[in-house]
């Protein structure tokens, strides 16, 4: 099928970018998005032009790196998919594509189509641990998990940190982020000993890192490429209010 590309690009983080147009005729419906980027840059390259710039690494959907906005969605049209394993075949011959990076004060663009998001390592940095001594590992089974409190976790835990809540929400807030790994470990009884300190810590450094405010609209739970719930904020919203008058912190 033949496809039309508006690609913004930007030679650096202190230029000015811009959309360029690109005709992309003769693509095969079951290349990925980012095969279809590749062939792209492959015909850019043949004709002496600056190959556009874009993050990718496992191309599994487990690492978060291929954070592109399609047509104004983070990571394209299909629910809780990684812009890696959306295919072609999800568009139509003739549609005119446009794919931008994802948008935040705290997420700089620096080339073309890759953003910085270290300001995610920040905050994990700042809490998104474990640092108590526990010795040699426990059996698997001497710590008893509830089940429910077991699967809330791992459901938690899903989080690949890929920014596509940021992106989608009005206010660029990284609370569906903050709260995915809040409570992956709140639920757990290895994440008790630190629980106030670290949502503390960690909503702080979301605060200083310029995210905005949620406001309670779920776009970041629809863009989601793992289904994450916007219920996860409600519960560090909880673990916050608690940390904030206990004298434990």
């Amino acid at each position: 099928m033949d496809l039309t590309l508006n690609v913004w690009r930007q030679d650096d983080a202190n230029a000015d970018g811009k959309i360029v147009s690109y005709d992309m005729p003769g693509v095969d419906e079951e290349m990925s998005f980012l095969e279809m980027m590749d062939v792209l840059n492959e015909r850019l390259i043949e004709k002496g032009e600056e190959p556009i710039a874009f993050e990718h690494d496992c191309r599994e959907g487990i690492c978060g790196a291929c954070s592109m906005v399609i047509n104004g969605v983070p990571h394209g049209p299909q629910p809780e998919t990684t812009t890696c394993q959306l295919y072609m075949r999800h568009f139509k011959h003739g549609d005119t594509i446009f794919v931008e990076p994802f948008r935040a004060k705290a997420f700089p663009v620096l080339r073309d189509l890759i953003v910085d998001r270290s300001a995610f390592d920040r905050i994990q940095q700042a809490g998104g641990y474990i640092s108590i001594n526990t010795g040699n590992a426990p059996d698997a089974n001497a710590t008893p998990v509830a089940k429910d409190a077991s699967e809330a976790a791992i459901d938690a835990a899903q989080c690949i940190g890929c920014g596509a809540c940021v992106a989608s929400c009005k206010n660029a807030s990284a609370m569906l982020f903050v709260a995915a790994k809040v409570s992956h470990l709140s639920l757990l009884p290895q994440g008790q000993p630190e629980r106030h300190k670290r949502v503390i810590d960690m909503v702080g450094t979301m605060d200083e890192e310029g995210f905005g405010a949620c406001t309670n609209q779920s776009e970041c739970e629809a863009v989601c490429p793992k289904g994450i719930s916007v219920s996860y904020i409600a519960r560090m919203n909880r673990d916050y209010l608690r940390a904030s008058v206990s004298s434990t912190v």
